[in-house]
């Protein structure tokens, strides 16, 4: 007999009992606690190297985020690499840690639909990656109020809140890419290493392959034409990895004298050092396209993950 309510049913309380899991678990605590640490240290080191040019710099907090001293590197960087290590595991065991469990089929007994199961664990991962985010975010502006002594502006809190969106745009790509595999593989030892292994090659050598594909594709290079044919095909090939975007957003967002994501010439370079910062509005439009792809990966693994998992079959 077919159940009476709407193929929602069920998501609140998936939603809720997933998220208080997910915030009590050793293994978020454990993530947190590095991510915490190594924040805090990149944005100590930064604030510190930042004291003596407070006064020239209008967006002096957007420089907590982006600037490094050596050994440490920036915030950015930190999150660019602790992220998808969040949403990975997060998702890895999502599915079939629940058939290992042999818990999968019990849950579906209840008055909740496969529909609801899947979007409750996923939306809740998400609720845990942004009060991740927003809990490091509040406290990179009270580390920076307390050392340089001045409240951020207006437009520094609305480039950080854009900043947090795309971050968690970002992580949904890896969670849902770990869900997705979560999944398909049986075991989530399986899933784990998959979504590592797919986050290294995108991360770390798919702009090493983009490089020689695009020498590939436009062949020898006899003229400044043919490098700038090369350098834009390399460019585009690197953007395949959501690491490229991630990157080339943050660095428009939180830098306001970015004025390009691709190739610069020397005209370029003479107008931004002449020119304004750019406006928020103006900034946005640049990485219009960054965002919209994120979110449409986001949104297209997680589509996937829909497919198969309600192709599963599901046995007692």
């Amino acid at each position: 007999m077919r159940r009476e309510g709407s193929q929602w049913t069920g998501l609140a309380p998936v939603f809720f009992k997933e998220f208080s899991d997910q915030l009590r678990s050793w293994r978020m605590r454990i993530l947190e606690i590095l991510v915490l640490v190594a924040a805090v240290g990149a944005v100590f080191a930064a604030a510190q190297q930042m004291k003596a040019t407070v006064s020239e710099n209008p967006f002096v907090f957007l420089d907590l985020f982006t600037s490094a001293k050596q050994p440490m590197p920036s915030f950015v960087t930190f999150l660019g690499f602790f992220v998808p290590l969040v949403g990975v595991s997060l998702g890895f065991d999502a599915i079939n840690g629940e058939y290992s469990r042999r818990t999968l089929s019990r849950v579906l007994s209840q008055p909740i639909y496969r529909d609801a199961l899947l979007m409750g664990k996923f939306l809740s991962a998400m609720a845990t990656i942004a009060v991740i985010l927003l809990a490091l975010w509040l406290v990179t502006t009270g580390m920076g109020i307390v050392v340089l002594g001045l409240p951020p502006s207006g437009e520094e809190v609305a480039r950080g809140a854009l900043f947090l969106l795309v971050t968690l745009f970002y992580a949904g790509i890896w969670l849902s890419l770990a869900m997705l595999f979560s999944i398909t593989c049986h075991q989530p030892s399986t899933s784990a290493i998959a979504s590592l292994g797919v986050w290294i090659f995108l991360s770390m050598l798919w702009p090493i392959f983009a490089e020689y594909l695009s020498q590939a594709i436009v062949g020898p290079m006899y003229t400044p034409m043919d490098q700038v044919r090369q350098a834009g095909m390399s460019a585009a090939l690197a953007r395949v990895s959501p690491a490229t975007l991630y990157g080339e957003a943050v660095q428009v967002l939180l830098n306001p004298a970015v004025r390009t994501t691709g190739l610069v010439f020397n005209a370029q370079i003479q107008r931004a050092l002449i020119g304004n910062p750019l406006h928020l509005s103006q900034s946005l439009i640049l990485v219009w396209p960054q965002v919209v792809s994120l979110l449409a990966g986001c949104c297209a693994l997680f589509a996937v993950s829909y497919i198969n998992f309600q192709r599963r079959e599901i046995r007692a």
